[in-house]
């Protein structure tokens, strides 16, 4: 597991590069708006937190309790932001507007999300995640909305179209875009803690129980 959590975070390190450098062939591309994607910033904290997380399973049989809240953490990101990501381009071919999605941002958000989410279902090394993982995940997702629309002012630029008052209809449909992807965070935070729980549960149920020998 150790060398699969480095694999992935080299794979997603790739991606990143990859992404970028295909970003530089459009005329609109700035590099400084590359930075302030979610999606981006979750997945430069893939790298370092998988990157970590593989060096400790290389010499420790268990997780510390941090490093699993910290992947919880992550890994909610990272799907979540996959699952926004895939809406958004079904929005805009439905508004004949397609988006070029290039091989690296299939990694970053189709590939690379489910089979990090299958090795933390199956890691042997992995404890429970404590539910405030989930108030940490919505509460980063917040501070950077508001300094997202705060740098959108100043620059006249917002990384997703529901983020942009220029873009939108009014307040209510911005505060019913931002809700429905916060609850989606909720949701998936939700899940990755409860998966946590339930394959202890099921270990637990799975113990033979001992009997006391026949006279």
């Amino acid at each position: 597991m150790g060398a699969v959590r480095i694999a992935f975070a080299v794979v997603c390190a790739i991606a990143l590069v990859e992404r970028y450098n295909w970003g530089l062939g459009s005329a609109t591309f700035t590099p400084n708006n590359y930075y302030a994607y979610l999606t981006i910033q979750s997945n430069i904290a893939f790298v370092i937190v998988m990157a970590i997380a593989g060096a400790v399973a290389m010499r420790a049989n268990r997780d510390p309790v941090w490093l699993t809240g910290l992947r919880a953490c992550i890994l909610t990101c990272t799907v979540t932001a996959g699952i926004v990501f895939a809406i958004i381009v079904q929005q805009a071919g439905s508004d004949t507007v397609p988006i070029d999605v290039p091989p690296s941002d299939l990694v970053l958000h189709f590939w690379l999300p489910p089979l990090a989410v299958l090795e933390w279902l199956l890691s042997p090394g992995r404890g429970r995640a404590a539910w405030r993982v989930v108030v940490f995940v919505l509460g980063y997702t917040v501070t950077w909305g508001g300094l997202t629309m705060l740098r959108g002012t100043l620059v006249g630029w917002y990384p997703y179209y529901f983020l942009d008052p220029g873009q939108l209809t009014g307040p209510e449909e911005f505060f019913t875009m931002t809700g429905l992807a916060l609850l989606v965070f909720a949701v998936v935070g939700i899940g990755m803690v409860w998966l946590t729980r339930v394959r202890r549960k099921a270990r637990g149920s799975s113990s033979p129980v001992r009997q006391a020998p026949s006279p």
